[in-house]
C-alpha cells in the first residue's frame, strides 16, 4: 500500500480507526475507552491486559477485533494444568524417524490469554519471549511468529483462590492494563435487546495484516518534540521513590516505580493517540491520555497509600 505522504497515511489511519470503531460497535455496546486502548496497543505493536469480572464481553471483544482486522485468532484457556508446550508447541517424532516441531496456538496474529493468572509461573513464562521478541525458541531453534502479533490477556479481579499473580516481568510486557466496568442502564438494555433476539450482528473486514504492519511502522515514524519526550520521561521518573524527580508525597505512597519500558510505551501510545485524533505529532495531553493504563500496573503502592484508600490511578493523577 502506498500513500503520497506520511500526512496522507496518517489521515488514512484515522479514517480506518473510525471505521473499525463503527464495525465493533455493531457487536460491542459501550466500553469505548477499552476499545480505544485495545486498538492503540495494536497499532503501537504492544499488548493489552484486561481486568474485569466475568460476562463483560472481553472474549467477544477480541474475537470481534480479529474479525474486523481480518487476522488469525486463537484463544488459550489458562488452567493450573496447562504446560508451556500447550502454548508454544512441541517436537514429535515423525514417521521418517526425524523430530519435527508442531506449532502451538501462539503462532497466530491475535492471542486471547483467557484468565492468564490461573496457570503457574512456569507456563506464564512461555509467553515472555513471544511477547518481547515476537519469536519462540524450542529445542534450540528459534521460530518467528506471525506479524502482526498481539496478546490480549484477561484477569478476574475478584476471585483470587487458585490463582498465580503475574510476576513484574510479565506485567511489564503489557503496554496497557485496562479495567472494564459494568455497562450503564441504557447500554445493558441495548445489550439485552441485541443478544436475545433472532438476529445476530455481523461485521465487515476493514484492514488486513499487511495494512496493520504498515500503520504500526507509520506510528513509529511520527515525530515527537523534545519537550514531550522530556515530559514523558520525567513523568515516569516521578514514580520512582528514590529518583531525582520524586516528591515527598510520592516517596510516602510508592514502594517501587516504573521502568524505562513505561517511557517507551508512553511515547508510542501518545503518537498513536495523536494520529487517531487528527494530529500529526503528539503533545503533552496525548501523553496524559494514555498514562494511567500504562503506569498503573508498573507502580507498587506502599502501606500508606493502601491505608489512605488511594488507587494506582489516584496516585498517577497526583503526578500530573
Amino acid at each position: 500500500m502506498q500513500y503520497r505522504s506520511e500526512v496522507e497515511a496518517a489521515d488514512a489511519l484515522k479514517s480506518a480507526y473510525q471505521e473499525i470503531r463503527a464495525e465493533i460497535s455493531k457487536v460491542i455496546v459501550g466500553q469505548d475507552e477499552v476499545i480505544k486502548f485495545v486498538l492503540i496497543s495494536i497499532f503501537s505493536n504492544g499488548h493489552c491486559l484486561l481486568v474485569g469480572v466475568p460476562g463483560l464481553a472481553k472474549t467477544l471483544l477480541v474475537q470481534t477485533v480479529a474479525q474486523v482486522l481480518d487476522l488469525d485468532f486463537k484463544r488459550i484457556q489458562f488452567t493450573p494444568d496447562l504446560m508451556p508446550s500447550d502454548i508454544i508447541g512441541s517436537e514429535i517424532l515423525g514417521e521418517d524417524r526425524n523430530f519435527k516441531f508442531i506449532k502451538g496456538p501462539v503462532f497466530s496474529n491475535i492471542i486471547l490469554a483467557d484468565e492468564i493468572n490461573r496457570t503457574p509461573p512456569k507456563t506464564q513464562a512461555a509467553l515472555l519471549e513471544a511477547m518481547q521478541e515476537k519469536a519462540v525458541t524450542a529445542a534450540g531453534v528459534t521460530h518467528a511468529l506471525s506479524k502482526p502479533f498481539f496478546v490480549l490477556a484477561t484477569q478476574n479481579p475478584i476471585e483470587q483462590e487458585g490463582t498465580y499473580p503475574l510476576p513484574e516481568a510479565q506485567l511489564d510486557r503489557f503496554m496497557f492494563n485496562v479495567t472494564l466496568g459494568y455497562p450503564s442502564f441504557k447500554e445493558e438494555l441495548e445489550v439485552v435487546k441485541n443478544t436475545t433476539g433472532a438476529t445476530t450482528a455481523s461485521v465487515n473486514k476493514k484492514l488486513n495484516a499487511e495494512q496493520i504492519s504498515y500503520f504500526q511502522q507509520l506510528v513509529r515514524n511520527i515525530p515527537v518534540s523534545d519537550n514531550v519526550l522530556e515530559y514523558a520521561v520525567k513523568l515516569v521518573g516521578k514514580t520512582r521513590p528514590n529518583g531525582e524527580f520524586a516528591t515527598p508525597q510520592i516517596k510516602r505512597l510508592l514502594n517501587w516505580g516504573a521502568g524505562p519500558r513505561a517511557s517507551q510505551f508512553l511515547i508510542l501510545g501518545a503518537k498513536c493517540h495523536a494520529v487517531l485524533n487528527g494530529k500529526y505529532s503528539p503533545d503533552i495531553e496525548d501523553v496524559r491520555a494514555v498514562a494511567k493504563p500504562i503506569l498503573s500496573h508498573r507502580i507498587v503502592r506502599s502501606y500508606h497509600a493502601e491505608a489512605d484508600g488511594l488507587s494506582a490511578d489516584d496516585i498517577i493523577e497526583q503526578l500530573f
